[in-house]
């Protein structure tokens, strides 16, 4: 999907071509805009990101998957993230099977103690 300049993440939903894909991003928005309520959300690199003293999470919706991005994190995380594809800051799932929720809020709580810490706790 090319975002195209100035698209917003309302925007970038729309366009998920996916019905399940959307859904599925939809209520993982969802889940990190309830964790990080102070964050701001933009499009970076053409998908929506969230960011709280820093980089939180990207995700995204590709033709035969939908990814989310936590950085990092994901390797605190590989025992849970069992069954699911894995590579470097990333996590693959099917658009009909979205990630747990209870595991979606772990990783960004994390993600945002990590961004706490390094900010001194602001």
């Amino acid at each position: 999907m090319n975002p195209g300049p100035g698209l917003t993440v309302d925007e970038y939903l729309a366009r998920v071509a996916s019905d399940d894909a959307r859904e599925s991003l939809i209520r993982l928005r969802e889940i990190i805009r309830e964790e990080v309520p102070g964050g701001e959300e933009s499009i970076k690199y053409g998908i929506p990101t969230m960011k709280f003293h820093g980089f939180v999470a990207s995700y995204a919706a590709w033709k035969k998957h939908c990814s989310f991005f936590p950085g990092h994190t994901v390797n605190e995380f590989l025992n849970q993230l069992a069954g699911y594809k894995t590579a470097k800051g990333t996590v693959q799932f099917p658009h009909n099977k979205p990630l747990p929720e209870e595991l979606v809020r772990e990783i960004i709580r994390a993600r945002v103690a990590e961004n706490l810490a390094i900010a001194g706790g602001a």
